[in-house]
C-alpha cells in the first residue's frame, strides 16, 4: 500500500510540475509580465505556505538560525540553488517554451557526473558515458531537428537552459548535508523566502511596473495556480521518496515534460517535430538508464563489501 501511495504521489507530483511550466508561459505570453516580478511574488508566497504548512506540522521552523554555519548555508543554497534553477527555468520558458525548458533540467546528472569525475580525477565509468552520449544525442534532435545546419531555439534560450541544468545539479548536490541535519522541507520553504526577498530587491519589486497587471483576473489567477501548483508538486515530489526508490522516482520523472508537451500541444498549439519527440524520448531514457545503472552498481558495491 506505501509503495502505491508513493507512486501516485510522484506521477501527481510530476504532472502538477510538469503543467507549472506552461501556466507560467500562459502568465508571460498573454500578459507579458516580467520573469522578476513573477518568480519574486511565486517564492516569497510559496515559501511562505510552505513553513506555514511546517508550522501547522508542530515543526521547529527557527531551529535552523540557531548555527552561523547553517545559516550561511541557507542564504547560499537561497540565491545560487533555489532561486539559480527557479530563475533560469523561467527564463528558459520565457526564450523558448515550456517543453525545451522542462528537459533541459534533465541535463543536471551529466553536470553531476562531470563534477564528481573532475574532483576525483577519473574518467566516469562505462555506464555513465554510455548514459551522457545518449542524452547529448537525444538533445541534439530535440534541439536540431536532426540537422546539423539548424538549431531550433534561439542562442538565448540555449543559454538559459544550459543555466537550468548546471543549477539543477548546484541544487542537487550542495544543500545534502543542510537537508540531512534540517529537512527537506524546512530547508526549501526558507530557501524559497530568501531566494524571493532577495530578488525583490536586486530587482526592486515595489518599484515594479507589473503591479498593475494584478487587476487582471487572469493575472491574478494564474499566480495562484503556479504558486498552488507549483508548492503542491514539491510535497509531493519529496515525499514520495520516503515510500518508492530512486529508480522509480527518476523513472516517473519523465511525466513531468510529458505533462508540459501534452499541455503545451492542446493550449498553444506548439507540437515538436516527430524527430524532436524521438529526441526527448531518447533523453528521457538515457537519464533514467543513468539512475538505473547507477542504482545497480551502488547494490553490487554493497554486496561485495
Amino acid at each position: 500500500m506505501d509503495r502505491i501511495k508513493g507512486i501516485a504521489m510522484i506521477i501527481t507530483g510530476a504532472a502538477l510540475w510538469g503543467a507549472s511550466g506552461p501556466m507560467m508561459e500562459w502568465v508571460m505570453d498573454v500578459y507579458g509580465i516580467s520573469v522578476s516580478f513573477l518568480l519574486t511574488l511565486r517564492l516569497i508566497i510559496a515559501g511562505v505556505l510552505l513553513l506555514i504548512f511546517l508550522k501547522l506540522r508542530n515543526v521547529k521552523i527557527l531551529s535552523v538560525f540557531h548555527g552561523g554555519i547553517w545559516v550561511r548555508q541557507l542564504l547560499v543554497f537561497s540565491v545560487l540553488g533555489m532561486l539559480g534553477v527557479q530563475f533560469s527555468f523561467v527564463s528558459a520558458i520565457e526564450s523558448s517554451n515550456a517543453v525545451v525548458a522542462t528537459l533541459f533540467q534533465f541535463l543536471a546528472p551529466l553536470y553531476i557526473i562531470l563534477f564528481i569525475s573532475t574532483k576525483h580525477k577519473k574518467m566516469p565509468p562505462a555506464y555513465q558515458i554510455i548514459g551522457m552520449g545518449g542524452t547529448l544525442a537525444g538533445l541534439f534532435l530535440l534541439l536540431t531537428n536532426g540537422r546539423f545546419d539548424e538549431l531550433t531555439v534561439s542562442g538565448t534560450a540555449l543559454f538559459w537552459g544550459v543555466m537550468v541544468g548546471l543549477t539543477f545539479a548546484f541544487y542537487t548536490l550542495y544543500p545534502s548535508r543542510l537537508m540531512a541535519e534540517w529537512g527537506v522541507l524546512l530547508i526549501v520553504g526558507w530557501s524559497m523566502l530568501f531566494g524571493g526577498i532577495f530578488l525583490g530587491v536586486v530587482n526592486p519589486v515595489f518599484l515594479s511596473d507589473d503591479w498593475p497587471l494584478l487587476a487582471e483576473p487572469g493575472v491574478s489567477f494564474g499566480i495562484i495556480a503556479i504558486i498552488i501548483v507549483g508548492t503542491l508538486a514539491f510535497i509531493l515530489f519529496l515525499s514520495s521518496m520516503r515510500f518508492i526508490s530512486p529508480v522509480e522516482t527518476s523513472i516517473l520523472s519523465a511525466f513531468e515534460p510529458l505533462t508540459a508537451m501534452v499541455i503545451t500541444a492542446v493550449w498553444f498549439g506548439q507540437f515538436l517535430a516527430p524527430v524532436q519527440i524521438i529526441g526527448t524520448f531518447i533523453m528521457l531514457v538515457f537519464v533514467t538508464w543513468l539512475s538505473f545503472a547507477g542504482t545497480r552498481k551502488t547494490g553490487e558495491l554493497a554486496e561485495e563489501n
